[in-house]
């Protein structure tokens, strides 16, 4: 019997959002890579360890392109139905004019130009009709940006949006869709205690949307709910 399950590969899912994206997916049925840094023991090694192998564990260092073009060759039998790139740092909330060069160097290579350089190497191992996402922010989103604060983060996300508009512009006639994705507020160490969504309130939301928009090509920037998010 050919094995119809669906697979998607979950860049950074050690903990909050990612892991909770990584074992929704497990939960409707599907195979699961998922990635984490270094050997340390995590959230994502309890979750393999109860999927009787649906789960498989990858280590990737995402600001390193070496590490990211050797996962690829290590995926480079397997087709995926989905490629999602959850990874963002945040370094306090100053003006930008406060912001050092080398703070400001790491949040938008870690934040915008590594989850692209995924999306560039990755990109080909998803099906013509897959979904490649990445995990954006209505901070990210410049029309909605009225109270100003966390001016390096914001960047960083409008960043990785523009740059995801460009890779979009270069695959026009592609296939696949593209998403920025808006988890919403939630309680994670960026979000903070204040939000208004536990991951497990996010999640369900987020991977429901990704499976909403399966199908239509281009690029969408959408939000747990499946609302547009103003550029």
């Amino acid at each position: 019997m050919t094995d119809t399950r669906k697979t998607a590969l979950v860049i950074g899912a050690s903990r909050t959002l990612g892991l909770g994206l990584a074992a929704e997916y497990l939960r409707r049925g599907w195979d699961v890579v998922g990635t984490v840094r270094g050997v340390r023991r995590t959230g994502l090694h309890d979750l393999a360890d109860a999927s009787e192998g649906r789960l498989t564990i990858e280590s990737l260092e995402m600001t390193d392109p070496e590490q990211i073009a050797a996962l690829r060759d290590r995926l480079a039998r397997r087709t995926l139905d989905l490629l999602f790139v959850n990874a963002a740092i945040a370094r306090g909330d100053h003006p930008i004019g406060e912001v050092p060069t080398d703070t400001f160097t790491e949040v938008l290579v870690t934040n915008a130009l590594s989850p692209m350089r995924v999306v560039e190497v990755l990109g080909p191992l998803v099906a013509p009709t897959g979904t490649i996402g990445v995990m954006s922010s209505d901070q990210g989103s410049i029309t909605l940006n009225t109270d100003g604060g966390q001016d390096l983060y914001r960047a960083s996300k409008s960043a990785l949006n523009q740059l995801m508009r460009c890779y979009a512009a270069r695959h026009i006639t592609g296939t696949r869709t593209l998403l920025l994705m808006d988890p919403g507020w939630v309680r994670t160490e960026l979000g903070g205690l204040e939000a208004d969504l536990s991951v497990e309130e996010s999640v369900p939301g987020v991977a429901e949307t990704i499976e909403r928009h399966r199908g239509r090509p281009g690029l969408h920037f959408v939000d747990h709910q499946g609302q547009v998010v103003p550029w």
